[in-house]
């Protein structure tokens, strides 16, 4: 069963060119070491609102929807990444993830950070439909 890791980070707008630069050579790496795809997404920020999720009898307007932004503690001058990473099952993604971390490539010391990593949100997920 294909295996889906997921992230949520706050990034500095004034960062969102070096970000993409940074993805799309994690992106290399992960495939290289199995991952079958991923997807980078940058927060929609004139996107919808969270009620428009909802059907308009289920709305409630007394209420104050959260949102990713909320939930991933987005502050001034920045906006939010959402990404995953689909590997063919959680094997591979352990097996794939232990190549990724130890990789050089994927070694950024010495580099101005791009994001606070301890603000980085992330899980495992199990496909079901």
């Amino acid at each position: 069963m294909k295996y889906v890791n997921c992230y949520l980070v706050p990034v500095p707008r004034a960062n969102m060119g070096a970000y993409r630069k940074m993805a799309l050579l994690s992106a290399e790496v992960v495939k290289e070491y199995g991952a079958l795809r991923t997807t980078e997404c940058w927060l929609d920020e004139g996107g919808p609102e969270a009620s428009t999720y909802h059907g308009e009898r289920a709305r409630r307007t007394e209420l104050r929807y959260s949102s990713f932004s909320t939930a991933a503690g987005v502050g001034d001058g920045e906006t939010l990444v959402m990404s995953w990473v689909e590997w063919p099952d959680k094997a591979a993604r352990d097996a794939g993830m232990a190549k990724v971390t130890s990789d050089p490539r994927m070694q950024f010391e010495g580099q101005a950070p791009l994001f606070d990593g301890s603000r980085l949100i992330a899980g495992g997920f199990l496909p079901m439909l």
